[in-house]
């Protein structure tokens, strides 16, 4: 048995759609018999692309003007599924992003339908999705499900599901009227601020070289920077360090900063606190640096090295310049 209807979040990313909504557009396909996306901005610009991953419709605002996605978003579609212009789905997937998160919020006041964030798994329990979420810094994972009549929102985690490409028709594209937002649409974004980076982003990188407290300074994470230029790979941080200050938040990684998996995680003079873990132990090859031989973070690496990172890494920058 399947739902017969999910309507994914779309978000846009540097190179098309986010690979958020991709994931999630996977993880639908395998519960629901169709799947349609819902945007703010031009729908029709990102239809092929979805439709490729299994979107038979998005549903979009248009031009919004400036204004904040979270308004004027929720407020179409919840006039559109409340009128019963645009029949309303079985649940709503929407990222656990900055503007997924805004959207989800609207969308339950305006629609009085619940929210459960922060999930990593969904699957079928008769006709009603089940979600599973980590508790407690990720030690426990608990499963939970809506009571009510729905539609069910559920907020994904990155990184949860892995995207796949089916090879459909371009989605079709319906533009949504946005109602009057009041008051509320009157906040508009004058200027965005990208934070300049090189090679590639964090939770997207193949490899990434992650620094934590074991470092000892702000000015030695500089070598976890060029071990990562070596390897082509992203500079990320633990917690620590990014409260510290000597990184921006921007480099976090863990429960409260971004879920990486990628194919080799190298972690520097990180201890391996569960907020850490939660945000990273999905990777397929984790490499293990501390002097610590007490760590927890050997718990989950494939490979521990029980050393100095101020001798090992400089080390390890130097037989790869040496290649």
């Amino acid at each position: 048995m399947t739902l017969d209807k999910i309507w994914v979040y779309c978000e846009g990313g540097a190179d098309g759609v986010a690979t958020i909504t991709l994931e999630m557009l996977a993880k639908a396909r395998e519960v629901a018999g169709t799947v349609e996306a819902f945007c703010g901005g031009d729908g029709a610009a990102c239809a092929a692309e979805l439709g490729d991953h299994g979107a038979t419709a998005v549903y979009s605002t248009g031009d919004l003007g400036g204004r904040m996605q979270g308004v004027s978003v929720a407020s179409a579609v919840a006039a559109a599924v409340s009128s019963g212009s645009v029949a309303a789905p079985d649940a709503f997937l929407l990222g656990t992003t900055y503007d997924g998160r805004d959207v989800a919020a609207r969308l339950s006041v305006k629609l009085d339908a619940s929210v459960l964030s922060n999930v990593v798994d969904l699957r079928l329990d008769g006709d009603r999705l089940v979600g599973v979420e980590p508790v407690f810094g990720g030690t426990i994972n608990v499963t939970s499900r809506f009571t009510n009549g729905g539609p069910d929102i559920w907020l994904v985690r990155p990184k949860s599901f892995e995207p796949s490409a089916v090879g459909g028709p371009p989605a079709e594209s319906v533009e949504l009227p946005v109602p009057d937002l009041g008051a509320a649409g009157g906040a508009v974004v004058l200027d965005r601020f990208t934070e300049e980076s090189e090679g590639p982003k964090l939770d997207e990188a193949a490899i990434v070289v992650s620094g934590g407290r074991g470092l000892g300074s702000a000015e030695a994470y500089s070598m976890i920077e060029q071990l990562a230029k070596e390897l082509g790979a992203a500079p990320g941080a633990s917690r620590a360090i990014v409260d510290a200050g000597w990184v921006p938040y921007s480099y976090q990684v863990g429960q409260t900063g971004k879920v990486v998996k990628p194919t080799v995680y190298i972690a520097c003079g990180i201890s391996g606190a569960t907020q850490h873990l939660v945000g990273m132990k999905g990777s397929k090859n984790i490499i293990a640096i501390n002097k610590d031989s007490e760590a927890p973070i050997f718990a989950v690496a494939d490979l521990g090295i029980v050393g100095d990172v101020h001798k090992v890494v400089p080390k390890l920058t130097e037989a790869l310049e040496g290649r």
